[in-house]
């Protein structure tokens, strides 16, 4: 049946095209709940299949995840937090959900927004925090696009190995693999994520040294 499924996404992508994987990629990156795992690997499927360019369907799930992203990010900055908490069931979105991202904003900081494109729930509500707290919209972009655009590859990545390998694709060896690549990632992360830190926190103190004092 998975594999049936698999069959089955990779034909809905391939026939939906370029601006059908834009158009899902922004869904996912919203409060709506569209997986990614079945939008970038059935097209880098496809690509391995010469069905699609895998530049151009990397490009498209990217400035897909974009516009879903600011479009949180809009509703966030203008309406503010109640708006997901009261309408989220409606879209499966929990407040607990919503907590839990916010933490994890806050913990981090402004890196947030590309570390959460790379782990699951997180991934499409980071950027409703960073809309409350109105981040500013260039580094907002720059982080969102970069981290958007890695976990495009990887999925687009993983799509391409399993049709080349030959073998029928299926959600739930896309899962397995997913997981493998994420938990190999962690500590890359970690220590972009501390680096980042520790070079924040040395810029706000050489700027706070360097703000004259009163009697000077």
């Amino acid at each position: 049946m998975l594999e049936r499924l698999g069959l089955w996404l990779v034909e809905v992508i391939g026939t939906l095209g370029y601006g059908g994987i834009l158009a899902l990629m922004a869904l996912e990156s919203s409060v709506f709940p569209v997986p990614s795992e079945l939008v970038m690997p059935p097209a880098g499927y496809l690509a391995a299949k010469g069905g699609m360019n895998v530049f151009v369907a990397l490009g498209c799930g990217t400035v897909g995840s974009l516009v879903g992203a600011y479009a949180n990010y809009l509703v966030a900055s203008r309406l503010g937090r109640w708006v997901f908490v009261r309408y989220g069931r409606w879209v499966l979105l929990t407040e607990r959900s919503l907590e839990r991202t916010e933490r994890f904003f806050a913990s981090h900081g402004e890196i947030a927004t590309f570390v959460g494109r790379l782990f699951p729930v997180i991934r499409h509500l980071i950027s409703i925090p960073a809309g409350i707290a109105r981040m500013r919209l260039d580094r907002f972009f720059l982080y969102t696009a970069l981290g958007a655009g890695l976990w495009c590859t990887v999925l687009l990545a993983i799509g391409w190995g399993i049709g080349k390998a030959g073998e029928t694709l299926s959600r739930a060896e896309v899962q397995l693999y997913t997981r493998h690549v994420i938990l190999a990632m962690v500590p890359i992360v970690a220590l972009l994520v501390g680096g980042y830190v520790w070079w924040h926190r040395r810029r706000s103190r050489q700027a706070g040294s360097s703000t004259p004092t009163a009697d000077g």
